[in-house]
């Protein structure tokens, strides 16, 4: 490769990831951040169980990354990641409810959680 190249390269990253670089920006990386961890939490309780787990905390982690993100998008007005994330926010959503459902019944019928 000839310097231009990675002149160019070099040039284009250094505008995309430092003089952009805004509170927004910000958020985004920590909104991807908490989205990622949500597999992370998965893969160790999966791990320990030595077979596929969901943990509660795949659904928090996924609500709080999925909610900033959205809110990301929205400042972005990007409409397809506006739709992915709005979308997936019900399904996180939906998922936290069965879960605290559970829960709620096992109390009430005295079964421990």
């Amino acid at each position: 490769m000839d310097g231009n190249l990675f002149s160019a390269i070099g040039g284009w990253l250094h505008h995309v990831f430092v003089e952009q670089f805004d509170v927004w920006i910000l958020l985004g990386f920590v909104a991807q951040a908490m989205f990622t961890m949500r597999f992370v939490v998965q893969w160790i309780a999966s791990e320990r169980a030595k077979k596929s787990v969901v943990p509660a905390a795949f659904w928090t982690f996924s609500i709080l990354g999925g909610g900033l993100l959205l809110v990301y998008a929205i400042y972005r007005k990007d409409p397809v990641f506006i739709a992915g994330q709005a979308a997936g926010l019900f399904i996180y959503f939906r998922n936290a409810w069965f879960i605290l459902n559970e829960r709620k019944h096992k109390r009430e019928s005295g079964a421990v959680s």
